[in-house]
């Protein structure tokens, strides 16, 4: 399969290589869309920073505000948006669904049908120059932050025929305002809340799930060809131990709703998951951590179903 950075010209049948994304200066980005996230980034670090001189001790209530927003939002990213959505490997309840997609984009985690493209084509191209937040090509900046605001448009038609109705593009609508409230939403109760509830927290939420694809993927040794996913176990702490820093688990076995295997391997989503199985708000779950894996170059989806993952394979 050609290059997502070749084109073909119609004057003439031979190919013509163009740059790719991560050889582009860092400031470059492929459309307006592109720029707003890349001033959406600034904004935040910029706002963090400034808030972390003025109020290096926010109070305890204000701290676990910050802490709590954090693990929902990273319940609506890896329950909601990775394991329920991207990889399928449970069903979950509609309005369980629709509270964990706020909660994720609140954590500034996207709209989930960018997100759910974006992370199969990680899964059908990994560690390949297709590979949209691959290390081993772009560097660890670039898979750590770059190629969020220079990838360019997430391949949604291609990517997620099964997520085309309107309750999952509608959320798309909806992503301005629950930014803009999830950055401001803090000055009600404070200065010091505005700061940690808002760009503090957006900011650490960004780099705990950013590590996944940077840190996650830079297995020592690795050759170009080879599985460069692996287990990190100092990130459960930033995950605050829902389960997705055991990312050599998962691309091992993607299907599977479990990411610890363990119980040296903590997985808090995965509890939660128990959870709402046992009160009849998930179902379909898929529990083993055995069978059923993809293989590097993205054959297969979890379901075992090419057209999922990459519809032209």
């Amino acid at each position: 399969m050609a290059s997502a950075f070749t084109t073909t010209s119609t004057a003439q049948t031979e190919k013509t290589t163009q740059a790719a994304p991560w050889e582009m200066p860092w400031w470059h980005t492929p459309s307006g869309r592109d720029l707003s996230i890349l001033l959406w980034i600034f904004l935040i670090h910029i706002t963090a920073a400034i808030g972390l001189v003025l109020y290096p001790i926010p109070g305890w209530r204000v701290l676990l505000g910050a802490l709590a927003l954090v693990f929902i939002g990273g319940l609506g990213t890896t329950v909601g948006y990775h394991r329920a959505i991207a990889h399928r490997s449970l069903t979950l309840n509609p309005w369980v669904r629709g509270v964990l997609i706020f909660f994720a984009m609140f954590n500034g985690s996207g709209a989930p049908i960018s997100w759910a493209a974006g992370h199969r084509l990680h899964h059908a191209k990994a560690d390949t120059p297709d590979d949209i937040s691959s290390p081993i090509w772009g560097g660890f900046w670039w898979a750590h932050l770059r190629w969020l605001w220079q990838a360019g448009e997430m391949p949604v038609d291609r990517y997620c025929p099964d997520l085309s109705g309107v309750s999952y593009r509608a959320w798309r609508w909806f992503q301005t305002p629950i930014l803009a409230l999830s950055y401001l939403g803090g000055l009600y109760f404070s200065p010091a809340a505005f700061f940690w509830l808002g760009a503090i927290r957006l900011c650490f939420a960004l780099h705990a799930q950013c590590f996944v694809n940077s840190v996650c993927h830079t297995e020592p040794g690795i050759k170009v060809g080879e599985d460069s996913s692996r287990n990190v176990t100092w990130l459960a702490l930033m995950h605050l131990l829902q389960g997705e820093n055991w990312h050599r688990n998962h691309h091992a076995r993607p299907g599977s709703a479990r990411l610890g295997w363990n119980w040296r391997q903590p997985d808090a989503g995965y509890v939660v998951i128990l959870a709402l199985e046992k009160l009849g708000l998930a179902t379909d779950v898929r529990h083993g951590t055995s069978g059923g894996g993809a293989n590097q170059t993205g054959a297969k989806d979890p379901l075992g179903r090419a057209d999922i993952l990459d519809p032209a394979a």
